[in-house]
């Protein structure tokens, strides 16, 4: 983890899996909200979610709940944001070791 003190690794990795928990469950209880016909989670949610760290946690939700697939913001732009989150981490990884 590059330049990370650590003391700080578990803390990131847990804040990292929790995140990503959150985005997972998120879309599992609106696609159940969509199916029951109750109140939604609004879609910016969603991003903000991913923009706190947990893209890849909301990507395996809507492939796994096959929900908001039909939305091309979702299907692209979610997938984006894991891109370029993993690009950067890679990125401070690569650049913390030389």
């Amino acid at each position: 983890m590059g330049n990370i003190p650590v003391s700080w690794r578990p803390v990131i990795l847990g804040y990292l899996i929790l995140i990503n928990l959150a985005g997972f469950i998120l879309m599992g209880v609106d696609k159940r909200r969509a199916k029951r016909d109750q109140w939604r989670i609004r879609e910016r949610t969603f991003f903000f979610v991913a923009l706190l760290g947990g893209s890849l946690g909301t990507v395996l939700g809507m492939r796994t709940f096959r929900h908001k697939t039909k939305h091309w913001y979702f299907r692209f732009g979610l997938p984006a944001i894991l891109a370029a989150q993993a690009a950067l981490s890679l990125f401070f990884f690569l650049r913390g070791r030389g």
